[in-house]
């Protein structure tokens, strides 16, 4: 299903500020009738100035499909939690903690491996977090799986062989270090039903989305990826991240 041509019209305000601007027709008031444009037209409005390897660009050719059933979801089927999957010596979580915090301390004869204590500038809230390890205070950071692991089961994922979750569930594409009662609020939500609160980081966050989806072949529903392009649309030319897959465009 193509993105939504009521979408694609509203957002053309927002690409003219773009090195090709979009031109979908006369003014409403004096546009007659016309039938809905084919799905690559589409597309051709929607990136029309976005750099080609934009998260833009890569957002509308995800493909799309409904929502399959979370029956038979259990997080289990994506491996043990936070393994070792790089052979490093260091779990996940703590390979995450030590990539995105500051100042971080870490504890005597672990390797460099566990964090101890550290400084968070949490990309969700736009506020500094210190971390402490301890019982009751290493949940205030946690680790977010950018594209939720039941988001995924329900997109995909469940057609996965174990090795394939497993390698997903500890991708640092796909891992933020983020303020923990935030992460809790985004439960295994998409772009459609979760943004972070802070303004500044969305573009960034939803390029990531688009690069671990496009990166792994899962789909996104159609209120999915419009809230993508909304999204997007205001900073075309928002990269990718780096690790992610690079769209295959037809020539």
């Amino acid at each position: 299903m193509p993105v939504s041509l009521a979408l694609v019209v509203g957002l053309s305000v927002l690409l003219t500020g773009c090195d090709e601007q979009v031109q979908l027709g006369a003014p409403a008031a004096e546009a007659p009738p016309v039938a809905s444009p084919a799905p690559d037209a589409v597309v051709e409005a929607l990136v029309a100035g976005a750099p080609p390897q934009s998260a833009l660009a890569a957002a509308v050719l995800l493909p799309v499909k409904g929502r399959a059933p979370k029956t038979g979801y259990d997080r289990d089927l994506f491996g043990h939690a936070w393994k070792d999957v790089d052979r490093n010596g260091c779990d996940t979580r703590n390979d995450i903690l030590r990539r995105d915090l500051v100042d971080e301390v870490l504890k005597d004869g672990t390797n460099g491996c566990v964090v101890l204590t550290g400084t968070l500038h949490d990309p969700y809230s736009g506020r500094p977090i210190v971390f402490v390890r301890g019982q009751d205070t290493s949940s205030q950071v946690q680790i977010d799986h950018v594209v939720a692991l039941s988001d995924s089961w329900q997109k995909g994922a469940q057609q996965w062989d174990t090795a394939t979750r497993e390698a997903f569930a500890n991708d640092p594409l796909n891992l933020l270090a983020a303020d923990g009662p935030l992460n809790q609020q985004k439960g295994d939500g998409d772009t459609a039903t979760w943004l972070p609160p802070n303004d500044a980081f969305r573009c960034t966050y939803v390029a990531r989305q688009v690069g671990v989806k496009l990166t792994y072949g899962l789909w996104v529903t159609q209120a999915e990826q419009d809230a993508m392009v909304r999204v997007l649309s205001t900073c075309p030319a928002e990269p990718l991240p780096a690790g992610a897959a690079r769209p295959v465009l037809a020539p």
